[in-house]
Order: C-alpha cells, then structure tokens, then sequence
C-alpha cells in the first residue's frame, strides 16, 4: 500500500487544500492528511476544531485518513509507514521554503520522498491567513473554503467579536 502524508495546520482547511488532497487521492492508497501541532504558531482554532473540520470536509474520500501529531513530520511520516510526504504550492515564493525542507526531510528520511503538488490556478491565490482576513472582515469566502468552514469562521469570528465588545 504506497501511502503519503499530507501535514500542514489547516487553520482553516481551504479550497486549495482540498484540491490538493483529492489530487493526491489519485496518486497514492492512503492519504494521511495530518495537523502538524506548532506551539509558536497561534492558531484561530483550536486542534480540537481543526480534526473535527478536516472530518467533515473529508468525510466522503474514502482513502483519506485525518490525524495529529507533534514533532518532525518526517519522523511521524516514517511511524505511518508514508512513502511520500506531499506539499502544495500555490506560486514560485512558496518553493525556496519547501525545497529547503524537502531537502532536510530527505537527509534525515532518505527512503521518504517530498512530492510537490501546484495547486489548481483558481485557488493560487487562496492562503490560510487570508481567508482568516477576509472572514474577519465579513467578505466573501465563496470558492476559498467549503462551505461547513465559511459557517465555522464565521461563527468564531463573530464570538471573538462578541467577546472583544464585553
């Protein structure tokens, strides 16, 4: 069974995540699709949230396993017997970054392979943070998540909002 992990904090999961997952679907058995847990990164949802959201986006790709986990990615590839650890990019400055890891992962991981995935044109322009912003703001979210996550933003960001005004 060739399986590959895809790690990243999906804080939220956005379109162009999901692209790459269904991408990946096509390529590999079994597809982790794991939430890296980053204590120097704030994140607006808690893990809890995150797993919760990636089940239920994910719910009906029946090769796709939702985890967590702390520490090196490659070391957590390595424990779910992962060929392959997949990254997206959306444009050329997300590469310096990725090759640089991929190039670590490999030394540390030589049997585990980095595939690089391009998001589809229509999502390049769709990042976590920005979505975030966007829904801050209460703009249009239609096309950059799917819609159980625009109801999640929303409802967060109204409660921090809520919460600030007290």
């Amino acid at each position: 069974m060739r399986v590959a992990v895809y790690p990243g904090s999906f804080d939220p999961i956005t379109n162009g995540h999901l692209d790459i997952i269904k991408r990946a679907c096509q390529l590999f058995d079994k597809v982790i699709v794991a939430i890296a847990e980053n204590p120097q990164k704030k994140a607006l949802f808690t893990l809890e949230e995150r797993l919760e959201m990636l089940h239920e986006v994910l719910k009906d790709l029946p090769k796709v396993r939702v985890d967590a986990y702390h520490g090196l990615t490659v070391e957590y590839a390595r424990r779910q017997g992962a060929c392959a650890i997949i990254r997206g990019l959306r444009a050329i400055s997300d590469f310096e970054n990725e090759f640089v890891m991929a190039l670590t992962n490999k030394k540390l991981a030589p049997e585990i392979e980095t595939l690089f995935l391009m998001t589809e044109a229509q999502y390049s322009f769709i990042s976590s943070s920005a979505v975030k912003e966007v829904a801050y703001y209460g703009g249009c979210l239609k096309d950059m998540v799917p819609p159980p996550v625009e109801v999640r933003l929303r409802a967060k960001f109204r409660e921090i909002k809520r919460l600030g005004e007290e």
